[in-house]
């Protein structure tokens, strides 16, 4: 049975349909985030997390996932940082299934100071704005938390504080310097892919294609719909005066830090909630990214797409059929954001095109 308490199990239950691929996916990262939790306790401070990132913070671990994480630490340097890190590097990767990507963004000890003073310009560099965001978007602490929830924070200051449009702005409560990162953010992500698609020679072209267009696409459309929610859930005649104070600016903040704590999938489906009429369209998007997690889920399949050519791809048929549920789940987005009888066709063109 669905768990009624979470988002998409209220969903399931309005739909009358199980999405069991998401399902285990949840159930396997949370028993996941269990194990590793108990294998660094006390591997970390009041100063450092242990924080992990991607599917196995998103609630779409498979039998196949790797694990990023990274030492995200918030204090002095310490020489010692570096043996904590080669501990927790030994900790993961015996429960790993597999070794992270090669671009050393995770696997990694991180300092708060690039996260939060570097937002934009030259110094802002593809890797950090990556780590930023994901941050924001799909992390999970797995030890003490007091770091994580300081950086998060003060990121969600740096973005909401500065940004003057957000609070003596237009009739939209939409955080622009927040929503244009995040857009950032995603545009690099597919010039990315071409970049990487040429420098590992084509290598598992085909299986982070169909990422790109599923669990990379969806990390982008929770980022807008967090945005969106500060308009949605906040009401404009009280926008004015908690604007003001300096208590109700604290309290946008802590809102919106609460809303990144759900995942993706939950913030997606918080939304579609409250619109019944766009059901068909719910089911159409959850239903083609529940049928996607189940292909990385079967080592079969998860194993041919990694080693399927970017020359064979046309006339694939495992390929064609992920191609073909992106398409759904694609439609299903461009009905949603752009469903003319709710606010979010509105935000849609304001902030998601212009």
């Amino acid at each position: 049975m669905p768990n009624a308490t979470t988002n998409i199990g209220q969903l399931e239950k309005r739909l009358g349909v199980t999405w069991t691929n998401l399902k285990d996916a949840r159930t396997l990262a949370a028993a996941k985030r269990a194990e590793l939790r108990q294998s660094v306790k006390g591997l970390d401070t009041e100063d450092t997390s242990v924080v992990v990132s991607g599917s196995l913070a998103r609630d779409e671990f498979t039998s196949g996932s790797d694990i990023d994480w990274t030492l995200l630490i918030d204090g002095s340097a310490d020489p010692g940082h570096y043996d904590l890190t080669e501990k927790i590097r030994r900790v993961v990767d015996k429960v790993a299934a597999k070794p992270t990507g090669t671009e050393g963004t995770f696997n990694a000890m991180v300092f708060s100071h690039d996260l939060i003073h570097e937002i934009g310009g030259q110094d802002d560099t593809n890797r950090n704005t990556t780590r930023r965001l994901l941050l924001l978007l799909e992390s999970s602490p797995i030890g003490r938390e007091e770091a994580y929830r300081r950086v998060v924070r003060n990121i969600l200051n740096r973005y909401l504080l500065e940004d003057r449009g957000f609070w003596k702005g237009s009739q939209y409560r939409v955080p622009r310097f927040l929503q244009n990162d995040f857009t950032r953010y995603w545009r690099t992500l597919a010039v990315d892919f071409a970049y990487k698609l040429r420098n590992r020679s084509g290598k598992g072209w085909a299986i982070r294609n169909i990422k790109l267009r599923m669990s990379r696409k969806l990390i982008y459309v929770s980022g807008l719909l967090a945005c969106y929610r500060c308009h949605l859930d906040i009401d404009a005649d009280a926008w004015s005066e908690i604007a003001r104070s300096d208590d109700g600016r604290k309290a946008i903040v802590e809102y919106l830090g609460d809303v990144f704590c759900e995942t993706p999938l939950e913030i997606t489906a918080e939304v579609l909630l409250r619109y019944p009429h766009l059901d068909k369209t719910a089911n159409d998007m959850l239903g083609s990214y529940d049928e996607f997690l189940g292909m990385p889920a079967d080592k079969d399949q998860r194993d041919h797409l990694e080693s399927l050519s970017e020359e064979a791809a046309d006339s694939d048929e495992l390929y064609q059929k992920a191609r073909s549920l992106s398409h759904t789940f694609r439609d299903g987005l461009l009905q949603f954001f752009f469903d003319s009888e709710s606010p979010l066709n509105e935000l849609t063109k304001n902030y998601g095109v212009f």
